[in-house]
Formats: structure tokens, sequence, C-alpha cells
């Protein structure tokens, strides 16, 4: 099974990102995708910064980026500054390690692939 292998330690910054805290990467994290010991791991450097989930203001009521979902969210946006094409997949199977319910995590992965779609849309009518 997939696999975080360490907690999850930020820095609050005084920062903010579209009305959003942000924090910083205070200890290196990884996950490890597939299963622990696959090779495929995600490393998230010190330093990195991040507002946990970067959803549209109306779906914050129903999205939680504390508690559970910190860590598969830090993964996703870290993976997003990367370029990664298999951000939202990954997304999906941590938000089911770090123990998410259901219709929970379904709400969540949609809303970051529809987010996704409006950015792209956006930067090909800019």
């Amino acid at each position: 099974m997939s696999s975080f292998t360490a907690p999850l330690v930020l820095e609050a910054l005084d920062s903010e990102r579209a009305g959003q805290g942000e924090f910083s990467v205070y200890v290196p994290f990884e996950y490890h995708i597939g299963c622990l010991g696959s090779g495929d791991v995600v490393r998230v450097p010190k330093g990195f910064v991040t507002d946990l989930a970067s959803i549209p203001w109306f779906a914050r009521a129903f999205i939680s980026i504390s508690g559970r979902a910190a860590k598969p969210a830090l993964v996703h946006d870290y993976m997003l500054t990367q370029g990664d094409p298999d951000a939202d997949d990954v997304f999906d199977e941590a938000l089911g390690v770090a123990g998410v319910v259901g219709w929970r995590r379904w709400a969540m992965v949609r809303a970051v692939r529809l987010w996704s779609l409006v950015r792209a849309y956006r930067k090909m009518h800019a």
C-alpha cells in the first residue's frame, strides 16, 4: 500500500495566496506511490511553499485543507509545480491512504480536476 513515511511539519507564513494562508515545509516530506519501497517517491523539499489546497473560495466551505487532507494536498501542490501530469491521480490515491471518506474524497478530487481545467482555460485565453 502507498505510504506517508513521516509527520508533516509546516511553518505558517505571514503571506497569503488567493486569500488563503501559506505554509513552508519545515522538514522534508515523502510520499511513496503505489507501495512502500516501490521506488516511485514524491519528495517535497524543505522550504517548499504551499497553501495546501489551491481550490476556489466557494469550495472551501465543503473541502477541508487541514487534518487528513493536508498531506495529500501538499503532495498534489508540489507535483503540480513540477508539471507532473499524474498529480490528480496521486492526490486521489493519497486521500485514500490518509483515510479521507469516500464522498469527501470524490468531491475533493473532482474539485481539483475542475479547478485545473479552469486554470488551463484561463492560460489558453490570456
